[in-house]
């Protein structure tokens, strides 16, 4: 069985091709072979892969920036995925896709079901957003992961922009009223590699089935306290030369830091549909940083 998996140089892609490999014979593809701008350049990979399972896990993910770039985000955040639901749709293959909290306005107080209203604040939302419906009126076989915070020790994340903010300065100021659940990378791709094991022992998509579940790790907190987390476990590790103490981060409203694009308060994801489904527990997050420090540490250090 051929898997293709796009985005493969991501944080999550980059943890996929492990957790994919004992599913099938995995066709990994990065932005030089398969870029999701180029939409003609997307239906020709997939015709001549001709997949069972299609795992998406490219994505424009620069929420600001893609206030001023609307239209690129749009391309590859919502019309690449309706491409690959309609290609994957005339193969009868699944559609493993992943969107994110930012289709929901965080006005809620409690965390956010599958079924809630969305209600995206910014041109990134509402790309993603589209990109879900675009995949449900393809009427293909389809799975959709809405997560939160991601991070992993590849790519660009929170995490290591506080620890480069952490070397220079002695003071931080960091966001306190926003609140969610940083989402190990691994933990996402190992999840996806258990659903797609389950599904394939009798718990199948019939054709034109599409589920969506939220999947985020447990214990949400602010951003602040989570930098304030980083930089206490970061501190105690011979690995990190850093200025910054977690006492000096200093919390502050979301007023006090002006984006480009607004963010939800509340991005807290309710996984109960997921963890039912298939026997699942969401696991804290805080191993996962630990271990994404000590491989951050090892590798400053040559190793």
């Amino acid at each position: 069985m051929k898997i293709l998996l796009l985005g493969k140089d991501g944080q999550v892609g980059w943890q996929l091709q492990r957790s994919l490999a004992p599913h099938g014979d995995v066709v990994a593809c990065g932005r030089d072979r398969c870029n999701l701008s180029d939409l003609a350049q997307l239906r020709s990979v997939v015709r001549e892969i001709r997949p069972a399972i299609i795992v998406n896990a490219a994505a424009y993910t620069a929420v600001d920036r893609a206030e001023s770039e609307a239209d690129l985000a749009w391309r590859i955040n919502a019309e690449a995925p309706g491409v690959l639901a309609a290609e994957a749709a005339a193969l009868d293959a699944l559609l493993v896709h992943y969107s994110t909290d930012y289709v929901f306005d965080g006005t809620k107080s409690s965390p956010y079901l599958e079924t809630d209203p969305t209600a995206p604040l910014g041109a990134y939302g509402r790309s993603k957003l589209a990109g879900e419906e675009a995949i449900r009126a393809a009427g293909g076989k389809s799975l959709i992961f809405r997560t939160s915070w991601v991070f992993g020790a590849r790519g660009h994340n929170f995490i290591k922009t506080i620890l480069r903010l952490a070397r220079e300065k002695e003071s931080l100021n960091v966001v306190a009223d926003q609140i969610g659940s940083p989402t190990p990378a691994a933990l996402i791709a190992t999840v996806t590699g258990v659903v797609l094991a389950m599904l394939a022992h009798g718990r199948g998509l019939k054709k034109g089935g599409n589920r969506l579940y939220h999947l985020a790790a447990s214990r949400p907190l602010s951003w602040c306290e989570f930098a304030r987390t980083v930089v206490d476990l970061a501190g105690r590790s011979p690995g990190f030369d850093l200025r910054l103490k977690p006492e000096a981060i200093n919390p502050i409203a979301t007023c006090e830091y002006p984006t480009p694009a607004r963010r939800p308060a509340n991005s807290r994801l309710d996984c109960t549909r997921l963890e039912n489904d298939f026997g699942l527990q969401m696991p804290d997050w805080q191993p996962y940083l630990e271990r994404m420090l000590q491989l951050l540490a090892l590798k400053q250090n040559g190793y």
